[in-house]
């Protein structure tokens, strides 16, 4: 016995100078999807957090058992006090493949500053339509106490323009088509879950930036995708807090339709800005499109006492 013990004490010798003199391969390293994968996932700050130009979010079957969430109003951000570089400020960017697609430059844009600490959190083919297969509230009401953002940006693309559900799959209201009497219905709960979301992140003073939608060269889906974005800014003149990014009206033409191309205001060029899908933005579009929204991040930055 007295043998073995030697042994096993010469054992464990050798086994610690070996870690100590060449490391350990027992670290975990993450484990979360790639943010441009088919179902999704997150991707954090300074990470691959998307592609430009990616296919359209499909549209999600019917189905699953999820419970409808009230969006929560309780989550306190903590005081930011003056953003600096000692003291960045925490920003939550939210919503479907939209967000992941304009966020990369927008980092790039924010770092330039040193006062902001992102964190994005984006799902592919979600939106606030169907809580069945994605629950917004529900993830909010876990993700803001777990970040305490100052600032959040939430955006909620094509997926939303279709029928909606509860949470358990059954529809409560069909598909829009621009009729103001056909649509009442799909208006009247949109207007709830949009309103609700919007308080909920705005509770405890935080700033919330609302990035609208653009419209699409097909003139059917452009009319259901009106309907949305019209309930979106009558819930924005319902809450003089939330800040708004006409992403439909920078994406437009002179006439005010689709647009394949705009100027870009870092050049003054004109420039394809959209995907082969004719909704979604490619990089130029996603690129022209941060801009704004950097705008709108200094504006609350400066009223915060930053020194930009």
């Amino acid at each position: 016995m007295l043998a073995a013990v030697v042994l096993v004490i010469a054992v464990l010798v050798v086994w610690g100078l070996g870690s100590a003199l060449f490391g350990s391969d027992g670290s975990t390293a993450a484990t979360s999807p790639p943010a441009n994968s088919a179902d999704g996932g997150s991707a954090a700050s300074g990470g691959s957090v998307g592609s430009s130009g990616s296919s359209p979010d499909a549209t999600i079957a019917a189905g699953g058992s999820a419970t409808p969430t009230e969006p929560a109003t309780t989550a306190t951000p903590t005081t930011a006090g003056v953003p600096s570089t000692e003291n960045p400020i925490k920003l939550y960017i939210a919503g479907d493949s939209d967000a992941g697609t304009f966020a990369p430059y927008l980092q790039t844009l924010l770092n330039r500053t040193k006062m902001v600490a992102t964190t994005l959190d984006y799902k592919v083919s979600s939106g606030l339509a169907r809580p069945d297969f994605f629950d917004w509230p529900a993830h909010f009401a876990t993700k803001l106490p777990e970040i305490e953002p100052a600032i959040v940006i939430v955006t909620f693309g094509g997926n939303d323009s279709q029928g909606l559900t509860n949470g358990s799959g059954t529809f409560i209201a069909s598909q829009p088509k621009g009729d103001a009497a056909a649509d009442a219905a799909w208006r009247t709960e949109y207007a709830k879950r949009v309103g609700a979301v919007m308080d909920a992140l705005t509770a405890g003073g935080r700033t919330l930036i609302w990035v609208g939608i653009p419209n699409d060269n097909n003139p059917d889906v452009t009319a259901r995708l009106q309907v949305q974005d019209q309930v979106v800014r009558e819930q924005v003149a319902a809450h003089p807090g939330v800040a708004f990014i006409d992403t439909w009206a920078l994406f437009s033409g002179r006439n005010g339709g689709w647009a394949d191309y705009v100027i870009d205001p870092r050049d003054g060029l004109g420039k394809e800005v959209r995907a082969a899908d004719g909704f979604h933005l490619n990089q130029n579009g996603a690129e022209i499109l941060a801009l704004k929204i950097d705008d709108a991040i200094n504006a609350d930055l400066t009223a915060r006492g930053a020194a930009l």
